[in-house]
């Protein structure tokens, strides 16, 4: 009984000893193939180089597209809640100039579109609309050329690998022509180790075009959701009112003046109002009347 369970323990032994040589020969041959292809790439010249940097190249730059379309396409860097809220209470002020100018002072979808429309505010409701829609898919088109990157890589990657394969295996075919089938197993592991530039080539186009697609129906959306909270900003402007004011670079206080100016009574806040909400004009907080057009303010 004892003699039988010292050789149970002496086979066990032996089958562990054996398996862990096995594992260390495998080891040691994935290190052989590993190096016996970077010495592939370094034996293929300049130009094998060249290309498995090209490789290497486009698959940090399609990671570093697919990183800052994630943080770029999203409803709060497109149109922030606190932007959106100060030009809500600025426009519903009737402060216009004031609304453009924190426009300029802000690089998000939002501004740069309602930027733009402001500066036709005078020339009526379908300008202001106009505008929207042109400066919407302006700004749409700099957004969406970092997305068409991915598509571009996607294309190229498998070009760039096939190139290396085909440059490998002229190579590998030199070698054979002149000196015949001396080792067909290693000519058959230097044509697998070349194809690994068109494997690793498609390795990145695919989830080059995945993103791509993800991204430009993300864009779709996103910028869906901030063209809507432009209509909300927009839709109670009273363009009747404003025919002929300037907004922007051209801004001249009291200019397209209303004829109906006069008299008129409109509640103004002493917290958000720099400009009168009748004639635009420049104007202090508590005066009254508007030494612009002379309408009456009711200061809240």
């Amino acid at each position: 009984m004892k003699k039988s369970h010292l050789l149970h323990r002496l086979l066990t032994c032996l089958f562990i000893f054996a398996a862990a040589t096995a594992v260390w020969a495998q080891e040691e041959t994935v290190a052989e193939e590993s190096h016996s292809v970077l010495d592939t790439i370094i034996d293929g010249g300049p130009l094998i180089i060249m290309i498995w940097v090209a490789i290497l190249g486009t698959s940090i730059t399609m990671v570093t597209f697919i990183i800052q379309l994630f943080l770029s396409l999203r409803d709060e860097q497109l149109a922030p809640s606190a932007l959106v809220e100060s030009l809500r209470s600025t426009i519903q002020a009737g402060n216009y100039q004031e609304a453009w100018e924190i426009c300029r002072a802000n690089k998000a979808y939002i501004a740069l579109v309602l930027k733009g429309a402001l500066e036709r505010l005078g020339r009526g409701k379908d300008a202001v609309e106009t505008a929207l829609i042109e400066h919407g898919i302006r700004e749409g088109q700099v957004i969406k050329t970092k997305n068409s990157y991915l598509s571009v890589i996607g294309v190229i990657a498998p070009m760039i690998g096939l190139l290396g394969t085909v440059i490998g295996m002229m190579g590998a075919f030199a070698v054979l022509g002149s000196a015949g089938v001396t080792d067909p197993r290693g000519l058959a592991l230097r044509i697998g180790e070349v194809l690994m530039a068109t494997a690793s080539g498609l390795f990145i186009a695919i989830p080059a075009f995945i993103f791509y697609y993800y991204f430009r129906n993300r864009a779709t959306i996103v910028m869906g959701n901030a063209d809507d909270k432009l209509s909300r900003l927009v839709e109670d402007i009273p363009f009747e009112e404003l025919s002929g004011v300037k907004v922007g670079d051209s801004f001249e206080a009291g200019a397209g003046i209303p004829a109906s100016g006069a008299g008129q009574s409109r509640k103004v806040s002493t917290a958000l109002t720099t400009n009168c909400p009748i004639c635009n004009g420049a104007i202090e907080p508590g005066q009254n009347p508007c030494a612009h057009c002379g309408a009456t303010l009711e200061w809240a």
